[in-house]
């Protein structure tokens, strides 16, 4: 465990010099405080890695048996106070993971679309949330059958055989966001492949889209109203769903990792950003160092 922790601070300090500028700084008299941002994110990530998933949890495991560690580690008010602020740091330790991951992927391999409830509060609470309006709104998860309130994830991976698929673009957008209009907005990149997604994304828009970039969109096929699939469009439709379903293990092992998709304990706009981006961190460092 101490090797564990020694390796993530020199991680953290690594990102830190070498991607200083894009990192949160601090301009106020106090831009040198006893317990730094590095001992703040080694924290999060090792906290993660613990199974400690809630700021409170992580703040117990380091006051209960890490505090030698960090003897400088101030009030749990203040803990999360400058936790909520690190948003911009985390998306920067996401783009420095994800080049990693990029050295891993093949650019000839086929790619996955999916995206992942953010789920603030479910089912009757959804109406009466008010965290993160800027953001968050009511949405429905068709999965799972819930309606809830919050964000979705999208998230564009790389298909790889018998392996996780490796995420290659990932965004956030609002819970009501429809799939297909996500992703048309983002106009993500990429050439000269196939894309397998769900009902959602056959749309003239998206066809278009993939057409300029020579790339084919494999999708299920629609039941046509009043009538039945034929027996070839159901064994079709079951080759496509058993080839997307690497994704649906991605998320649920980012789920089991991180627990990023209950957010219930998220009381703002900011927590709600370090809350996604920081256990999407979190995942991506998980793959590229393989624990």
């Amino acid at each position: 465990m101490k090797n564990l922790l020694i390796e993530i601070y020199l991680f953290v300090c690594h990102v830190y010099d070498t991607r200083s500028e894009t990192c949160y700084q601090r301009l106020s008299n106090n831009r040198a405080p006893g317990f730094t941002d590095q001992e703040l994110i080694t924290i999060w990530f090792f906290a993660h890695l613990e199974g400690c998933f809630e700021k409170k949890k992580m703040y117990r495991l380091i006051a209960k048996y890490w505090h030698e560690w960090f003897p400088r580690l101030p009030s749990y008010q203040t803990f999360v106070l400058r936790l909520n602020r690190l948003e911009p740091t985390f998306q920067t330790f996401g783009a420095v993971l994800s080049h990693a991951l990029a050295a891993q992927r093949t650019l000839a391999c086929d790619h996955l679309v999916d995206s992942l409830p953010v789920m603030l509060a479910q089912h009757g609470h959804s109406y009466r949330a008010r965290v993160g309006r800027e953001l968050a709104d009511i949405g429905y998860c068709a999965a799972k059958k819930t309606r809830f309130h919050g964000v979705r994830l999208h998230c564009l991976a790389v298909r790889r055989t018998f392996r996780l698929p490796l995420p290659a673009q990932v965004w956030l957008c609002s819970a009501s966001h429809h799939d297909s209009k996500a992703f048309i907005e983002q106009q993500p990149e990429i050439a000269s492949t196939e894309l397998f997604g769900d009902l959602a994304y056959p749309t003239p828009e998206i066809i278009s889209h993939l057409q300029e970039q020579q790339t084919r969109l494999i999708a299920p096929k629609k039941k046509p109203k009043g009538k039945e699939l034929t027996t070839d469009e159901k064994y079709y439709n079951r080759l496509v769903r058993r080839i997307r379903q690497p994704i649906e293990s991605l998320f649920n092992w980012i789920e089991q990792k991180t627990g990023i998709q209950r957010a219930s304990k998220v009381r703002s706009t900011d927590a709600l950003m370090v809350h996604c981006w920081g256990k999407l961190a979190v995942a991506f460092f998980l793959l590229v160092f393989n624990y």
